[in-house]
């Protein structure tokens, strides 16, 4: 017989240890499915996580982890602070494109101006964008009592509208040809989001992320706001007696979470994406969140789980050129880590007990 048995108290251990043995379940199940797929199962795990690093081309695609990693750790930091707290914003993808939007609506506003001050009102303006767009949801929270994961998530679809609209219409280019799209801000040098450091993968949205990381690591560990934060989620009714405004801290956490998904998005628009188009979003905003659980919604721990997640994207990418892998086995290999890191996650509150059961006589 297997029984769960309740522990005294939450295992440190397990809380580190779960992420990666959640990574081994990952890889052995995802073994399996592309076995069942037709592929070799150890190619495939090694065509993953070992070429974009030591493979062949790996000058080329090392670079590509900071690329890829950048958003989803400025993404997930912001998250996580809400995370934390009980505060549940699941619309970062929303808040992604609609920071986007801002950022590459306010650099070609001035288009063909040429100024060093274009790129810092780009930076503005979709910060501003992604955070007004994250306290919709806030708002409605404080003022009505909705639920805040309904909400933010309802208004992904109205971004990916918004998103379409200005492909099409007022950000169309030009002279575009008729084709949907806005004008390649890479051409645009006021614009466009460069690597500070060539063929490193360093741009400004890396270096945002990294101050994200520190702001957010300072905050939680030696600030009030961030014993707040810990307090809320940890116990909400010692936090209200202890004069925690509870709609203070939702409106923070949201719009924060929102301010930095929405820098992501300019970042990533005014650098390695070049232009609004309607697929721009690639599901940064939702993968997020398995980076912030993944990371135990620790600033550092999500830097890790970042750059891991950014290393099945860019291996995903090369498994389904090399080995022919359909990109929606490589969605579901990624969906793999949060599902066996929540079901893992169990082994923090309980440990697992063998033996025979017994019978009342």
């Amino acid at each position: 017989m297997i029984r769960l048995e309740k522990r005294p108290q939450p295992s440190q251990m397990m809380s580190w240890a779960t992420p990666l043995l959640a990574v081994l379940a990952t890889m052995i199940f995802g073994g399996v499915l592309f076995a069942a797929l037709g592929k070799d199962p150890i190619q495939s795990i090694l065509t993953i996580f070992w070429e974009p690093l030591f493979g062949e081309f790996s000058f080329f695609y090392r670079p590509q982890l900071l690329i890829k990693g950048a958003p989803l750790v400025l993404i997930a930091i912001g998250l996580a602070l809400g995370f934390k707290a009980g505060i549940w914003n699941i619309g970062a993808e929303g808040q992604y494109i609609v920071g986007a939007i801002c950022g590459a609506g306010a650099g070609l506003a001035f288009y063909p101006a040429e100024s060093i001050f274009i790129f810092p009102i780009m930076i503005l303006a979709g910060a501003l964008g992604g955070c007004l767009w994250a306290l919709i949801p806030g708002i409605l929270k404080v003022k009505f009592g909705t639920n805040e994961i309904l909400v933010s998530l309802m208004l992904v679809y109205v971004a990916e509208q918004l998103l379409a609209s200005m492909s099409l219409g007022l950000l169309k280019n030009p002279e575009g040809f008729g084709f949907p799209g806005s004008r390649n801000l890479q051409q645009y040098p006021s614009a466009h989001n460069a690597e500070l450091i060539a063929g490193t993968g360093m741009h400004w949205g890396v270096v945002a992320a990294l101050i994200a990381v520190i702001f957010a690591y300072v905050l939680l560990t030696r600030h009030r706001l961030g014993f707040a934060i810990r307090v809320t989620g940890e116990a909400p009714r010692a936090a209200r007696f202890g004069g925690v405004n509870p709609a203070r801290l939702v409106l923070f956490c949201l719009g924060t979470s929102g301010l930095l998904a929405g820098l992501a998005g300019f970042f990533e628009v005014s650098g390695p994406a070049g232009q609004i188009t309607i697929d721009f979003n690639v599901g940064y905003g939702f993968t997020a969140i398995i980076v912030a659980f993944l990371g135990r919604l620790n600033p550092l721990g999500i830097v890790a789980a970042g750059l891991l997640m950014a290393l099945t994207y860019i291996g995903g990418d090369i498994a389904q050129s090399q080995l022919g892998l359909p990109a929606a086995a490589i969605q579901v290999f990624q969906g793999m880590l949060l599902f066996f890191l929540l079901a893992l996650d169990v082994l923090t509150n309980y440990r697992v007990r063998f033996g025979t059961s017994e019978v009342a006589t």
